[in-house]
């Protein structure tokens, strides 16, 4: 198994060999500003006592508070955590928005506890945390297995802990009584097709020939499949935790949700061929959305990829060797710190409500979301063309002129 944080890492220098940075802060950007690991005792529903590990990476602040999800996963440890943080520093300076990067998580398979138990552990982690996160220094949001529902008990038990009055802007993914974000809930695969529909028009792709394959049927995975539906496109491919299928003649996304909901997924779906996930990954199509975990495409099987371009919606899918593979096939990777940008910046719209008492329209969520993708697509394009260099290269180094900049002001 790669390590995440020697990933992200590679990642860094790769851009940074193509464009001239401050030594000092080239060095400052290998290293987290920050790490907290902590013990969690959590008294299960039998009466037992158990110890769980949780943690939290603040990268760096330069643009503004730590920014960053909390994972619940049985996988989860201190490198992966590390290169989130990393990736998230990276993700809020490419889409403008005014806060820095971090990451938190706890080691532990949700699906083995109950809801009281699950309550208790987060209540545990906002406790032990409550003296490093902040609507000013640290701000949480939901990532892997975790949900409003768990944001909302961040927000109350840091109330407790702290009676600080903008508790609530302490995290975001929040349900929207407790002052979360219209339109907070499919941000991600919003923003990831936002930037699709201005990558279509880079490549000069049409709308009839493009076909779609998504890896991975969660929150931004499904959104996104919705969204290449209900606008006209064909979607060819889908999968989940289980497998995917396959029909060349296209998928009725609505059809599949359904089918998934009776029969827990979307495998033996009718009319369309049953596929690994590792298959799905090499079906032919125009646009490949990996929308799963990381560390999906490896150097062997980079070069078996049919797609003519890739979009990152889930975080790190792609190794720097499949990178190399798919720079020299000249197949473009909209990276995930720009393709999956949109949960995180609506998060900062969610923020700033809360912080000034302000509830947006649906509408306007959409609008400036749409924007604010666009812009950076933009941005990241003109680099690219500029320096001839990668997508991911180019979303780095933007990036990284952009904290540069604020850590020298």
């Amino acid at each position: 198994m790669q390590n995440p944080f020697e990933n992200a890492l590679k990642q860094l220098d790769r851009a940074a060999a193509l464009q001239t940075f401050n030594p000092d802060f080239l060095l400052r950007m290998r290293q987290p500003n920050r790490e907290i690991q902590i013990s969690i005792p959590v008294k299960m529903d039998n009466g037992e006592l158990r110890i769980f590990t949780g943690y939290r990476v603040q990268h760096n602040n330069a643009c503004g508070p730590y920014k960053g999800g909390i994972r619940y996963h049985a996988e989860t440890n201190i490198d992966e955590v590390r290169a989130l943080a990393l990736w998230m520093a990276i993700k809020c300076s490419v889409v403008g928005i005014p806060m820095g990067g971090g990451k938190g998580g706890v080691t532990v398979d949700p699906k083995t506890l109950s809801v009281g138990e699950l309550e208790r552990l987060t209540r545990g982690w906002t406790k032990a945390m409550s003296d490093v996160i902040g609507s000013e220094k640290d701000v949480p949001a939901p990532d892997v297995n975790t949900t409003p529902r768990e944001m909302d008990w961040i927000a109350d038990e840091y109330q407790k802990a702290t009676q600080d009055p903008k508790y609530k802007a302490v995290v975001t993914g929040k349900t929207i009584p407790a002052g979360g974000s219209l339109g907070r809930g499919t941000a991600t695969g919003d923003g990831g097709y936002f930037v699709f529909e201005g990558l279509r028009e880079k490549l000069n792709v049409s709308k009839d020939a493009c076909t779609v394959v998504v890896q991975g049927f969660g929150n931004a995975g499904h959104q996104m499949a919705e969204l290449f539906f209900q606008n006209g496109y064909k979607v060819v491919g889908l999968s989940d935790s289980k497998g995917g299928i396959y029909n060349p003649e296209g998928l009725d996304v609505r059809a599949v949700d359904e089918h998934k909901k009776n029969n827990g997924s979307v495998q033996n779906f009718p009319g369309a061929q049953n596929v690994t996930n590792a298959e799905l990954l090499e079906l032919e199509c125009v646009v490949l959305v990996p929308a799963a975990l990381e560390n999906q495409f490896f150097a062997d099987n980079a070069s078996r990829v049919k797609a003519k371009a890739i979009l990152e919606v889930a975080n790190g899918p792609t190794t720097p060797e499949a990178d190399e593979v798919f720079k020299s096939r000249g197949i473009p990777v909209v990276p995930d710190v720009l393709a999956n940008a949109g949960g995180v910046t609506v998060s900062c719209f969610e923020w700033e409500q809360n912080l000034k008492d302000e509830v947006w329209t649906e509408e306007q969520v959409g609008e400036k979301l749409r924007s604010t993708m666009q812009a950076a697509l933009d941005a990241v394009w003109n680099k690219k063309m500029a320096l001839n260099c990668t997508v991911r290269e180019a979303a780095f180094i933007v990036a990284m002129e952009r904290i540069e900049k604020a850590m020298i002001a």
